[in-house]
This record gives C-alpha cells, structure tokens and sequence, in this order.
C-alpha cells in the first residue's frame, strides 16, 4: 500500500516537474519505506512506498523493460500469483516478484480492459509512452483513494488531495454542494469533494488522458441479479459462501511482512479472525478499541472472542481526551468534514498497530452492506410493514428493536416513533425509501448554514442527483437490494472505507484488507435471496449459520451493535483543547462565513452547559468542528506545512 501522484501536460508542455517531487512528500505518512519519480517532457509520475509484497524488488516507479510503460501502482492484487502464472504462459518474463509489475505486463498484453481481471484494492497510473496516454484506474468500492485536477493544459493526481495543493495554482475553496452532501449523506458524491475543481476518480471508474482531453468510463458497479441465480438450497448457498470467504481470506494472507486482525467482538471480525487462523493454521494477533462508557464498549465480546480464537490480543483504551487531542490530525488526513468522531479511535488503533510492528489487518467492514446487515435494512422492513396498516398503534413499536443501544430512543412513546417513522405516499414510491429518514435528519443541519452558503445552494438537491443516477434496471430489483445497493454507492466507499478505513490507517502507514469485498463474494451475495441475507429481523442470517462452525454461539448469535464513539461531549470535558474554543468562537464562524454564528453559539452553549443532547445536537457540532478544522487547515493556510527532508532524494529521481 503506498500512495501515488503526478502531472501530466498537453503536448510535452514543459513544467517544473519538482512539484511532483513536493506531492509525494506531502503523502509520505502513506508509504514511509521509500519513495521515488519518473519524468519526461510533459509527464512526471511519482509514489511513496509501503512495502509488503517484494520488499527488495517493488520499487516504484516501474517501467517496461523497452521504458516506455511506467506505472505507479497503490494497493495490492490479490490474484497477482494466478495472474503472473498465465502471464508467463503467455510469453513474458519478469524482473520481479512484484504485484505491480504483473500490472505494467498485463497492460502490455491486455490494455486498459485488464482491470476486469483483478482482485484487489488499487488506485494506479500508466504512463504509455508510445500512446501518450494516461491511464488512472480505481478499484470497484474505491478503498484505495484517487483525485485529480486540470490547470489550463495539465492533469494533476494524487492519493490524497493535500498533494495537488501544493501546485499554488489550485483552487482552494470550499464547494457549497460538496459540503450539503457531507451534512446529508455523510460524504460527498463523486466525483465531487468537499473542495471546488478537485475531483475523486469515482470507485469502480478509470480515467485516460489523451493531449488534454479527458475520459471517465465505469468498469464496475454494484448490480443486483437474484431472480436470475440458478436455485439452490439453503445448504448449498452456505457451501458456497465458506468456500468463497476461506479464498478470500486466504489470499489477503498474501504478505512479505506479519498480518494482524481488527475484532471487535461482532459477528464480522470474529468470523475473519476465525478463517485466518484455518488458512494460517495458528493464531492471530488482534486489536480492538475500548471506551470507558459502556454504551460504546464492546470489551465483554471482544475478550470472548480473544479466548475462543487463542488470538495475541492488543487493546487500545480511548477516552474522551485522547479524541480531542488527535481530532485536529484526523481532519487532515480525512480531507472531509466529520459526523462522528468514530474515525479518531481507528487512527488511534493504528497507530498502536504499527507501533507493535504490524503493516497490514484483515477487517470484516463489508459484511453488513453485502450480506444485510445493517439496522437501516431492518427499519426499511418495519416502516414498509407499519405503512400497510398507517393506523396500527402497536407496529411501531417494532421500531424499538432496532436501536436496543440507543436509550433514548427506548423511551419514546408510540406517537413519537409514529411521527418520526412516517411514511407517506411520496415516501413509498421513492427509489430511496430506505434511506430517505436517514437523509432527512441530515438535510436539517443545512439550517446552520450561513445565508451566503444556503444562497448557493439554492435549487439543488442531492437526494435527486443520487436519484439520477441509479442503474437503468434499479426498479426491477428486490427493495430489499435497493437498500443495499444505496450503501454499497455511496456510504461505504465514501465514509466507511474512507474517512474511517483507509484515512485513519493510512496515516499510520497501515493496510486494511477486506474478505467480505472480494469480488468473488460479493458475487455471490449479490445473487443470494434476499430471506438469506434477512430472515424476519435477523440480520445476516447465512453469515450466522457459517459463523456456528467458527466461533462459539454467544458470538455468532448476538445482535449487531454499530461501532460508535463519544461524539460532542468528547471536546467539552473539563481538559480540552484551545483549539475547539478557537474555531467555535462568534468572531471566527462570522470570519468564515460557513455557518450561522448565532446557531452555532446556541449550540456550544449547549454542551458547555451540559444540558441533554441528542443525535443532532451530536452530528451538528461534528460537523461545525471539523469543517472549521477543514477551513483553518488547507483554506486559512494553517495546515501542516513543510516537508523538508522528506521529499524524494536526487537518486530516485529517474529521468527518461
């Protein structure tokens, strides 16, 4: 895992290719192990490793052995040894034993349709000299991040949009629509970003560039085909799905360096945990994050789980200090504003992982969005259910299994939970029902927003692009899909895998790896019935009757719990940070101009003065917190600037 950057411009334009040496310092936390360029008249490609596969060999740039293919290449392909196998069947020999230079032959013998045949995370460029074309690819749920700019008759990328500021002339600007998305979907929608003129190369999409025009074609997309699955029994879908998952497993095993495990004591991780320790055949060592509030400690079932696996078990302790301290950090490398604090735990855990020498983890984030996992499905059901018998007083009440973890919603009356759940007409005729309570409780923090910024977003509305964009056979599948499909498109890749996955890892040089996103298994999820995945309320039911050969009942039977964190009580203890007074006083909202000052002084007030807080309140003060952070960081100037001494070193700049 590593991180790549470049420039590339019209016609051999002449540029100053050392802004290309300056990205990749600025991306250096993701591949600390080395760091190298290629540049020729108008091209420049360069990375920062992070070396697991091939430590010696894998150095980047690499080229065709004629030099006139370059490639920089973040990620890892899982099928790289079958790959290589029928590669040199074919004819080509190899220098390495490198991932990345199975990718630079396949290009040669394939082109750009290659990507079909990959199983793994990747965001790369290909530099074909001959062709002068450019070739950026991401892989089908984006875990591996990719943006990109034009200035005039040049294309700037880079993993991380932190490295295309450091060509001065990009904008640096907050996008009004890219901040309403993140205040309503937790994320924005690509290949939009928080910032005007950086654009995200959109999960499962590839880019070319040819002399300064510029293709963005799909590759992969979530698709939902159950009604054409050839039947099956119960008993032979769930031969079907260990089968996958041990593959999956055991190929994310593929490491030149020690692989670890995240458990957090659910049904996901614990059966991960348990399938690595069948393909390695000894333990795992493991790690989790532990509150001191237990609404959001989970150490009971992960303890259960360390004693049932035999794992060697590292916990990392977070209190309210430790995400106030580190919540400035997390920011940057998240380059989006937050909801939650959730992330800052995770970037606290990897760190603690690559202090005790691990590079890589299996997780089992993915379960939930392809194998039904999630609470947002259950209450889809439930509020279809309750909409059949709109007068029901006791339907409703089925809305209270949903959230056991939640005590403030346990004890709201029925009319409450009738009122909140309504679901009208309107409601039921949308392709977004599921998701549509959800949204809306977001869409209301766009009342904090300042007249300035509510004025620019005068007549848009998110929920119609998203809407605009569903697949032309959306309507023909199961809700039940829908609903999956809609976390699949937008949360997963653009929060889960991102501000919380490969942001909080990558700060820390660490590798998250995904069994459950194995495009084998999301295959066959995606063909599964629907009363497979939820039978009743039972969540992930196929994955539970796999988990019963795997880890004991207590795990395998206990209800999902989200992963949560303290959110705003965690910067009002009496020990927090200047910054937070900082950004949330009157004078600096009115200097930038984002929110309401008025709304947002009611608000600190709030919390200040400890009175009840609910989930709004939570992702309101969030969301300000970390958009002035965002603000203060790459708008304001006041990031983390210099990378002295960490640019790369004359020798590793290769010229062509």
């Amino acid at each position: 895992m590593c991180a790549i950057a470049g420039a590339v411009a019209a016609k051999r334009a002449a540029f100053d290719h050392s802004v290309v040496a300056d990205m990749v310092a600025a991306l250096r936390h993701r591949g600390p192990d080395d760091c190298g360029m290629r540049a020729a008249a108008g091209i420049a490609l360069g990375h920062a490793r992070l070396s697991i596969i091939d430590l010696p060999g894998g150095r980047q740039p690499m080229c065709s052995p004629n030099g006139s293919i370059w490639i920089a290449f973040n990620g890892e392909i899982y099928n790289f040894i079958e790959l290589r196998a029928d590669l040199v069947r074919r004819g080509y020999t190899f220098r390495t034993r490198s991932d990345t230079e199975v990718l630079l032959r396949l290009y040669e013998a394939d082109g750009d349709g290659f990507v079909q045949k990959l199983n793994g995370q990747w965001a790369f460029a290909i530099w074909d000299e001959m062709r002068r074309t450019l070739l950026l690819s991401r892989d089908r749920f984006g875990v591996r991040p990719l943006f990109y700019t034009t200035r005039r008759d040049r294309l700037l990328f880079a993993s991380e949009i932190k490295a295309l500021f450091v060509d001065r002339s990009v904008t640096r600007a907050i996008d009004p629509r890219g901040l309403d998305n993140v205040l309503t979907f937790w994320t924005t929608i690509p290949p939009r970003t928080l910032f005007k003129d950086v654009h995200e190369l959109p999960p499962g999409h590839s880019l070319t560039w040819h002399d300064g025009g510029v293709t963005v074609t799909p590759h992969w997309q979530p698709a939902f085909r159950g009604d054409e699955a050839p039947p099956r029994s119960d008993a032979e879908w769930l031969e079907e799905l260990r089968a996958r998952l041990v593959q999956a497993t055991r190929i994310r095993l593929r490491s030149d360096v020690p692989v670890g495990a995240y458990l957090s004591g659910g049904l996901d991780s614990s059966v991960v945990t348990a399938l690595m320790r069948e393909a390695a055949g000894r333990p795992s060592s493991t790690f989790s994050i532990a509150f001191d509030e237990p609404e959001f400690d989970e150490r009971v079932h992960q303890q259960a789980a360390v004693r049932a696996l035999g794992t060697d078990h590292h916990e990392l302790r977070c209190a309210h200090a430790d995400i106030a301290d580190v919540f400035p950090d997390v920011i940057w490398h998240t380059e989006q504003p937050l909801l939650r604090t959730a992330p800052a735990p995770m970037f606290l855990l990897s760190r603690l992982v690559r202090e005790r020498g691990f590079k890589v983890v299996l997780t089992g984030e993915g379960a939930d969005e392809v194998l039904g996992g999630y609470d947002i499905f259950k209450e889809a059901k439930i509020r279809r259910f309750c909409a059949r018998r709109i007068d029901s007083k006791w339907r409703p009440l089925l809305l209270r299994r949903l959230y056991p973890y939640l005590p403030d919603l346990q004890r709201q009356p029925a009319e409450y939970l009738r009122a909140f759940f309504h679901v009208s007409a309107g409601d039921l005729a949308s392709p977004l029902f599921s998701h549509l309570p959800r949204w809306a409780r977001g869409r209301r923090l766009r009342l904090l927003l300042s007249d300035e910024m509510r004025a620019a977003l005068d007549g848009y509305d998110g929920c119609e692009e998203i809407a605009s964009r569903l697949p032309a056979d959306f309507s023909r599948w199961d809700t039940f899909c829908q609903s999956q499909y809609l976390e699949m498109a937008l949360l997963l890749p653009g929060y889960i895998l991102s501000s919380q996955g490969d942001r909080a890892a990558m700060a820390h040089a660490v590798e998250g790896r995904f069994p459950f996103l194995d495009p084998d298994v999301v295959e066959l999820a995606a063909a599964l019935p629907p009363t497979l995945k939820m039978k009743g309320l039972d969540e992930k039911h196929l994955l539970r009757r796999l988990a019963r050969d795997l880890v004991p009942e207590p795990l395998w039977r206990r209800v999902k719990q989200p992963y949560r964190a303290p959110d705003g009580a965690a910067f009002f203890d009496d020990r927090r940070p200047g910054y937070v007074d900082e950004l949330l006083s009157p004078s600096r909202i009115a200097r930038d101009g984002i929110f309401k000052s008025t709304a947002v002084d009611q608000l600190v007030r709030k919390f200040r003065e400890r009175r009840c807080v609910g989930a709004i309140d939570n992702m309101a003060l969030v969301a300000i917190l970390s958009t002035e952070l965002l603000v203060a960081q790459f708008i304001n100037g006041h990031g983390k600037e210099g990378y002295e001494g960490m640019r790369p070193r004359a020798a590793d700049v290769h010229p062509q």
